[in-house]
């Protein structure tokens, strides 16, 4: 008769469950919001840049109603214009 190994099934229960190593765990949206996103070894951050030394200001402003539409129709970015038209005409340097 054959000896028993050492290795027999009552042992088999007490070893931990084999565990597939590509399966990864399922991702959050905790996971998420602290994750770091890298392209080519550069962090990249979410959300707006921070603002520099002298950021922008919000202010309400009442133009004519041919000038806005001539504005509008300049496409993305019509807002950005309007300040350096300001800027040209006052004379001032940029920021």
């Amino acid at each position: 008769m054959p000896e028993k190994r050492k290795g027999s099934a009552s042992d088999s229960s007490k070893r931990k469950p084999w565990v597939d190593p590509d399966d990864a765990p399922e991702l959050t949206e905790e996971m998420l919001d602290r994750a770091v996103y890298c392209i080519d070894g550069k962090i990249v951050r979410r959300g707006r840049p921070p603002l520099g030394a002298q950021p922008k200001r919000s202010v309400t402003l009442r133009l004519d109603a041919d000038v806005l539409a001539a504005y509008r129709a300049l496409g993305a970015g019509w807002q950005s214009q309007i300040n350096a038209d300001l800027r040209k005409v006052r004379k001032l340097k940029k920021a």
